[in-house]
């Protein structure tokens, strides 16, 4: 099996470079990424190579991409006897025309890059708070696949889909009957990156794909703007402590702090108890854990997704330790409800929208725009 291997020279912030290969005379056109840290793209002749590096392994690569606009072509002119065998490098004729999307955030930047239209089949649709693709749905123009911890195979077969894009997680174990479809899995490992703005970059690959390089391009440079100018505009004395998310089950689910919420967080200029913390996912701690080091925060978000009044009532029902904390007694706790507002679907891909909202409840001033996803917790 031929196997691909690239590097990339260092990207600069005002333009390409070229990028020599080892063992090859194949030049191309490194494709300048501001934020990203586990994305690279080359630009050649008669392609493009992607490659995702494996956010859990340092050193790895998750997997790569040649993206071509002819389904014949192979990336033979970039082969290297220095490639690692344990990196799949799959074939993509682009751009796609009719896609399966498990995630309710990448079919909501379709939809921001006006490519709806491609998306043929969808996962997990209950959970997509996305009206142009529910309509299609309805209409038949888009298929729902099922759930997608176990979707419907033969759907998804009976689609002739050009690729499906799903969300890798550690330790998965792989795809299952997916993988063997001989359709290309893109593996969206944008939540994995260590700042929001790197998360949103993403979108510039995913514009590829689509053929809607000029749109992506344009709505991640008005992002990285807004969010820039929300970050520096932050006063940094006197910052909020901030506690996010509550028990899930035993455990109690908070950001690294190198992931994107981490970083968002900082960027809001609030104190987090895990900001020291090296972790670009979630921490998994106990209740006790979590009281300890930051049962004195001052200001608690957390989401919901009932149909039933979120109250401090209701709060202290699920957990009565959660009535220990500060945020509880001060009366200083912020909700999402993901069943009322589009937080999942758009947040990921429009972190601007996010910080000024975490900008408002940290930072009261009555200029500040009214909050677009939370609401403050109320009594009964």
């Amino acid at each position: 099996m031929l196997v691909v291997v690239f590097v990339v020279a260092l990207m600069s912030l005002s333009g390409c470079r070229k990028s020599r290969l080892s063992t090859s005379d194949a030049v191309g056109d490194t494709i300048p990424l501001r934020y990203a840290q586990n994305l690279t793209m080359v630009r050649y002749s008669d392609g493009i190579l992607v490659e995702l590096k494996d956010p859990w392994h340092e050193g790895r690569i998750l997997h790569r991409y040649w993206l071509t606009e002819d389904s014949n072509s192979k990336p033979s002119t970039i082969l290297s006897p220095l490639s690692s065998l344990h990196s799949p490098l799959s074939t993509i004729k682009f751009p796609l025309q009719r896609s399966v999307v498990f995630n309710t955030a990448h079919a909501s930047l379709i939809g921001m890059l006006n490519a709806t239209d491609r998306i043929a089949g969808v996962a997990d649709l209950k959970y997509m708070l996305l009206p142009d693709v529910q309509r299609r749905v309805q209409q038949g123009e888009i298929v729902d696949c099922g759930n997608s911890m176990s979707p419907d195979i033969e759907q998804i077969v009976s689609l002739h889909a050009d690729a499906i894009l799903l969300s890798p997680f550690e330790n998965s174990g792989g795809y299952g009957r997916l993988e063997k479809l001989g359709i290309p899995i893109i593996e969206c490992a944008d939540y994995m990156e260590t700042s929001p703005l790197g998360r949103a970059e993403w979108m510039r690959f995913y514009g590829l794909l689509f053929g809607c390089s000029q749109q992506a391009d344009s709505l991640f440079s008005m992002v990285e703007h807004a969010y820039c100018a929300l970050r520096d505009s932050v006063s940094t004395s006197a910052p909020l402590k901030i506690l996010t998310e509550r028990l899930t089950g035993s455990t109690w689910y908070v950001p690294g702090g190198k992931s994107t919420m981490g970083r968002l967080i900082a960027d809001a200029g609030a104190t987090y108890a895990w900001a020291d913390d090296d972790h670009s996912g979630s921490l998994a701690l106990s209740f006790e854990t979590v009281l300890s080091k930051s049962g004195n925060a001052d200001v608690w978000l957390m989401n919901t997704s009932s149909s039933q009044p979120f109250t401090y009532e209701s709060l202290a029902a699920e957990h009565h330790g959660y009535t220990q904390f500060k945020a509880f007694r001060d009366r200083n706790i912020y909700f999402i409800n993901t069943l009322q507002v589009p937080y999942f679907e758009e947040v990921s891909f429009r972190p601007d929208l996010l910080l000024r909202d975490y900008i408002t409840m940290l930072h009261p001033n009555p200029q500040h725009p009214p909050l677009r996803y939370f609401q403050k917790m109320h009594s009964q």
